[in-house]
C-alpha cells in the first residue's frame, strides 16, 4: 500500500473522528521472548504518523528496538463499530523532557478538572521519554455501513449467488 492510498484513508471522516477521539490505540508489537503483545495506548497524530511517547525503561522499547514492526487498532464499542485497522514501522526516540503531543494525548481522555492535576504528576515525573513514531505502511477502516471486512464481503457475494 502507497502513502497516498493511506493517506486517503485517514481523511475519512470516520478514521478523523477515530485519530481525534478518546479512544486509545491498542499497539500490538512482538516482546523480547517472543510472544505478542497488545497495549492500549494514547497517542496523537503528526502529518500522517503516528506518535505515542512512554517511560524510557518500559519494556515496549526495547522491544519495539529489536522488532520495529506494529499493527495498532483504533476503534469504538459502539453498533456498528468504526475501525481503523493499522501497521507500520516504529522509529525510537529518547528525548529530554515531555513531548507537547503527549500533553495534547492526554487532554482528549480527560476532563479539564482532571487535566491539571495529571498535568501536575507529569510535569513532575517525566525528565525524558522515549517518542514512539510509527511510519504506517498499511491501513483500513471498516465501518460496517460503507466498508466490512473482506471475509465478510466474500461470504455476502457466496449467498447472493
Amino acid at each position: 500500500m502507497n502513502q497516498t492510498e493511506i493517506a486517503e484513508i485517514l481523511a475519512k471522516p470516520y478514521a478523523q473522528d477515530l485519530l481525534n477521539g478518546s479512544e486509545p490505540a491498542r499497539l500490538a508489537y512482538d516482546g523480547l521472548d517472543g510472544d505478542p503483545r497488545v497495549i492500549p495506548i494514547g497517542f496523537w497524530m503528526e502529518g500522517e504518523k503516528l506518535v505515542m511517547a512512554t517511560v524510557p525503561k518500559a519494556a515496549k522499547v526495547a522491544a519495539l528496538r529489536r522488532n520495529p514492526k506494529v499493527a495498532l487498532t483504533i476503534d469504538t464499542g459502539a453498533f456498528p463499530p468504526k475501525v481503523l485497522l493499522l501497521r507500520g514501522v516504529t522509529e525510537v526516540e529518547l528525548i529530554q523532557g515531555i513531548p507537547e503531543g503527549y500533553l495534547v494525548a492526554g487532554r482528549k481522555v480527560m476532563t479539564e478538572e482532571q487535566y491539571g492535576g495529571w498535568l501536575e504528576g507529569v510535569k513532575a515525573l517525566y525528565d525524558e521519554m522515549v517518542v514512539l513514531t510509527v511510519t504506517l505502511t498499511w491501513a483500513k477502516l471498516l465501518d460496517f455501513e460503507t466498508t466490512i471486512p473482506k471475509a465478510v464481503e466474500d461470504l455476502i457475494a457466496t449467498k447472493q449467488g
